[in-house]
């Protein structure tokens, strides 16, 4: 396995990325695009998103990992990201990766990244993946704009500012950035995350996987119906559990070694036989 890091030419800038690659003279059995998910769950989730991309590029995966704009090391502030342009950074990583290693491609989201593959995958230009991997999945974009503002909320009571949503949300939507949680958050990229709802791939498999607290646990809910309701459609969901600490939002850096391994087994029979040398 081969780690490199580059920029790609961005639309409102570079956007730094990390490649994992077979091998010298390995087969390429895919080509895999990552989404990250938002703000800080970005950071507390690098270990286990660069263990996975390590675990694929061993098995003959090509993985593209950018930062969008406004992100990690790509350009720009995250107080300028809006969610439009993090659909076209994820365009240009997909067009980057298929014109450098062609190969069946699959999709590859954790959390609001999943929010930003669906969309990638809808509308009159949809791009039709071999397979889609979600993890953890935000299925509605204004109820995790409604959790994320609430941390706003959570540390302005410790300082006896006693802010709503709903007051929040007016501020927004009057055209003021807020700061949250150490994130400045412009009312452009609220507003697109609001109005996104989880949508399934276009073609292709989905494997969609969630951590739970144990072995007993199911997924949740809401996951579940919308699970139904896609399959009922047609669409081939394959669904599972790894039992852990959600990462992602864990105080300490954390990881899940199960959804790695669970991930790995599930995703060796979505992609045909190798297709290069």
């Amino acid at each position: 396995m081969v780690m490199s890091a580059g920029f790609l030419d961005g639309a409102k800038g570079p956007l730094f990325h990390v490649l994992h690659t077979p091998a010298a003279g390995a087969a390429v059995r895919g080509s895999v695009l990552y989404a990250h998910p938002f703000a800080e769950e970005h950071n507390k989730s690098r270990r286990m998103a660069a263990r996975q991309a390590r675990a694929l590029a061993e098995a003959g995966y090509v993985v593209l990992m950018p930062d969008l704009f406004g992100c990690g090391d790509s350009a720009g502030d995250f107080a300028d990201a809006d969610w439009a342009g993090w659909l076209d950074d994820l365009r240009t990583g997909l067009a980057w990766l298929q014109a450098r290693h062609p190969a069946p491609v699959i999709l590859w989201g954790l959390r609001t990244g999943c929010l930003l593959l669906g969309e990638l995958c809808a509308g009159a230009d949809a791009f039709e993946p071999t397979a889609t991997v979600y993890w953890q999945p935000v299925i509605n974009g204004e109820l995790f704009l409604t959790q994320f503002l609430r941390l706003r909320m959570a540390a302005g009571m410790i300082g006896g500012n006693k802010e709503t949503t709903r007051d929040l949300r007016a501020r927004l939507d009057a055209g003021e950035s807020l700061e949250v949680a150490g994130y400045a958050l412009s009312p452009q990229l609220a507003s697109g995350l609001a109005s996104a709802s989880l949508q399934p791939p276009s073609r292709g498999s989905l494997l969609w996987l969630e951590v739970v607290a144990n072995e007993t646990s199911e997924l949740a809910p809401a996951s579940r119906k919308l699970i139904d309701e896609w399959r009922a459609r047609g669409i081939d969901v394959l669904s599972g559990a790894a039992v852990g600490e959600t990462f992602w939002s864990t105080q300490e850096i954390s990881e899940v070694p199960e959804l790695l391994s669970r991930t790995m087994y599930l995703v060796a029979p979505l992609t045909t036989d190798p297709v290069a040398k």
